[in-house]
């Protein structure tokens, strides 16, 4: 088993930063890839990014392109989502997720899964 719990969402203006932090406890943290997806109100979830167990290498949506980064901290068992340039359209329950599989963009393949946090972005 892997806990997840995510934190720093919150409100910002558009053009603005957050970081997005998701720590796991449970079983070994870099056995797993891991991803970010978000859903936002009456829409699915979808894929934002995802890293490598070993954090060299990464996959993101066309969405986050340019504006996001992912990265991981094996150490502190933690991993992060950097987003700038933060558009309404980005407004969503951001999650994270852990899975055997390598970059996946797809929920299903992903086997934990966090309780979300929420990030709203103003105009």
């Amino acid at each position: 088993q892997v806990q997840l719990v995510e934190s720093g969402g919150g409100l910002v203006q558009a053009g603005g930063s957050l970081r997005l932090s998701c720590a796991a406890s449970g079983r070994t943290f870099s056995s797993y890839s891991m991803g970010w997806f978000r859903q936002a109100p009456g829409k699915e979830r979808e894929f934002v990014a995802a890293i490598n167990r070993s954090g060299g290498s990464t996959n993101y949506a066309d969405s986050g392109k340019g504006r996001f980064t992912i990265s991981r901290d094996n150490a502190k068992n933690t991993v992060y989502l950097q987003m700038n340039s933060l558009k309404p359209e980005d407004t969503a329950v951001y999650y994270c997720a852990a899975s055997t599989n390598f970059l996946s963009s797809n929920t299903w393949r992903y086997d934990y899964w966090g309780q979300g946090t929420q990030v709203t972005v103003s105009s």
